[in-house]
């Protein structure tokens, strides 16, 4: 069986989705109809612009879903290859959730523009970071976070990316000591990650209180396809519950590894992942025996795929 998994905010990179623009119409469709939604050019902000402004939240968020969208649809369109199961990293779960027919890609676009800009007005800039914890198990990560936080200053696992792999979120007073421990207690490595706000940590409360807001104005339909979920790691059809999983997801955990454990269980062995970078299949290496990875971001790749279907 396969499974589409989609990559979240930090797999932006200036000229990401290029080669399948200049390529294939679809794909110039796709960002011609996010340019639209959003009132001024993602495509040169993609491909021209630097990376400090790509980097931004509000910018990066609806440029990775794009470049997501727009890859899968020349997979689809291009290959017979098709999904058993859908998944997304954070941001991801929003390119799944279009990949499973559950919204329309010009809601889709719009909403995580919104989302950046809610969660980066959250917390004025400077105040809280993320870090990534590599060696510890998320026990003892989970433990650090509880010994460390505080009324006045938080830390909490925010990612929980592969076996050994932990990212924790918070007051950067709070994370800095928190990593502290982590090197103390024999952490392999500890690294401090470019971010502008501590995502999916209890200090993104108020942007998912906004975002509750404008989810409100999107039709849900039907899922096609079944989606494992961030917040739950579990399989979801039921698009009635959607709503309420992308708000929690703001402020809750990425329960990732367990995610794909559970694909991998149920008897997913080939994972496809659609958009930019490879960060994803290497934490899928890391979690589950022998996967089949795949990528598609670019031309090579897709004659890869093209390769295998014969």
């Amino acid at each position: 069986m396969n499974a589409f998994v989609f990559p979240g905010q930090g797999a932006q990179y200036v000229g990401m989705g290029l080669e399948l623009y200049k390529a294939f119409d679809i794909a110039r469709k796709t960002f011609d109809e996010a340019n639209n939604i959003l009132g001024f050019d993602l495509t040169k902000l993609c491909f021209e612009d630097s990376s400090d402004e790509l980097r931004l939240t509000a910018n990066a968020q609806p440029a990775i879903l794009t470049v997501s969208v727009a890859a899968l649809r020349v997979l689809l369109e291009e290959t017979d290859i098709e999904a058993d199961y859908v998944a997304g990293h954070s941001l991801g779960e929003y390119t799944a959730l279009v990949a499973g027919g559950a919204i329309e890609f010009g809601d889709a676009v719009w909403i995580v523009r919104k989302r950046g800009e809610y969660t980066q007005s959250a917390v004025p800039l400077g105040l809280g970071s993320m870090s990534a914890i590599i060696g510890l198990q998320k026990e003892e990560v989970q433990d650090i976070c509880t010994k460390i936080s505080s009324n006045r200053s938080i830390v909490c696992a925010a990612n929980f990316n592969a076996p050994g792999q932990t990212v924790i979120s918070g007051n950067k007073v709070a994370v800095d000591k928190a990593s502290a421990m982590a090197k103390s207690m024999g952490a392999k490595r500890v690294i401090a990650l470019e971010v502008s706000a501590p995502f999916h940590s209890s200090l993104m409360a108020p942007a998912a209180e906004k975002l509750s807001k404008d989810l409100e104005r999107i039709k849900f339909s039907e899922l096609k396809l079944p989606v494992v979920t961030n917040i739950e790691a579990q399989i979801n059809m039921d698009s009635t519950k959607i709503m309420n999983i992308l708000i929690e997801q703001v402020k809750r955990p990425v329960r990732w590894y367990e995610s794909m454990n559970l694909l991998y269980t149920i008897g997913v062995r080939k994972f496809f992942e659609i958009g930019p970078g490879k960060t994803l299949g290497g934490l899928i290496k890391r979690t589950v025996s022998d996967p089949s990875i795949y990528n598609l971001e670019n031309i090579k790749q897709l004659a890869i795929l093209r390769e295998n279907e014969s």
